[in-house]
């Protein structure tokens, strides 16, 4: 039998587009996508290119669904369900089990409870949904130890809250919790922003090999040389600019 997984995509976008509405200046609306379509499979790393403005990372979100598309469509692959997911038209509950199960995603800010030790934060996606008995929580830890240690995190900061680290250290806490856990899709807006040399090579380690389990990856790379390294694909979203006037 034919596995589906590896020849139908993991995500397809139709048809999107996104207008935001200007409240406070009389309503009026801002066309920011257009027309936007494309398909990830797993196993591939799809960037998206583009001047800064493009809509790259309101198309993510609109992914993610921290956005609401104006149009088109989203459909989400689901390991655990034979039938895709229609993002733009799912309910709350539906969302998020999405982010539960199948799609990760690392935006340009960390967001952590207050007081939670680094080491905590980057475990915690491992022991979501339920109970956490003492082996889970000690494999937990073991992987996080071991990603804090390929990011270059000093050990002695590893029980410290993040909220006091420097941008670039908090950005590599957000890389490691979100590649701790095997995503189906994974949605990354621009992981190596602030990062030195070493550790954007050790990004791009990290997404070979969620690309070798199976992942399809979504990204935003402004440093060329990274996205030479990782990118499968190409996206161009200057196709998808509105046209002057469009509504």
């Amino acid at each position: 039998m034919t596995d589906t997984s590896t020849v139908l995509p993991a995500l397809r976008v139709d048809g999107l587009a996104k207008r935001f509405t200007l409240h406070h200046q009389g309503g009026v609306e801002l066309p920011v996508l257009e027309g936007v379509s494309l398909e990830a499979f797993r196993g591939e790393c799809v960037a998206l290119d583009g001047p800064s403005g493009a809509g790259k990372s309101t198309l993510l979100k609109l992914i993610y669904a921290n956005y609401r598309a104006t149009a088109g469509s989203i459909r989400v692959r689901r390991e655990s369900a034979s039938a895709e997911v229609e993002v733009t038209r799912a309910d709350a509950r539906t969302l998020l089990a999405l982010r539960r199960d199948t799609i990760g995603y690392v935006s340009q800010f960390l967001r952590t409870v207050p007081r939670v030790g680094a080491l905590d934060v980057v475990a915690e996606p491992l022991l979501v949904g339920g109970e956490a008995d003492t082996s889970a929580l000690r494999e937990a830890h073991r992987k996080a130890q071991e990603l804090l240690l390929r990011l270059r995190i000093p050990q002695r900061l590893w029980h410290v809250p993040p909220a006091t680290f420097s941008g670039g250290e908090q950005q590599r806490i957000n890389i490691a919790r979100s590649f701790i856990r095997s995503w189906p899709i994974l949605l990354l807006d621009e992981p190596t922003a602030s990062l030195d040399a070493d550790n954007c090579s050790t990004v791009a380690s990290l997404i070979d090999e969620a690309r070798a389990r199976g992942a399809a990856v979504i990204g935003i790379f402004h440093d060329a040389r990274v996205r030479e390294r990782v990118a499968t694909k190409v996206i161009d979203m200057e196709r998808f600019q509105p046209r002057p006037g469009s509504r």
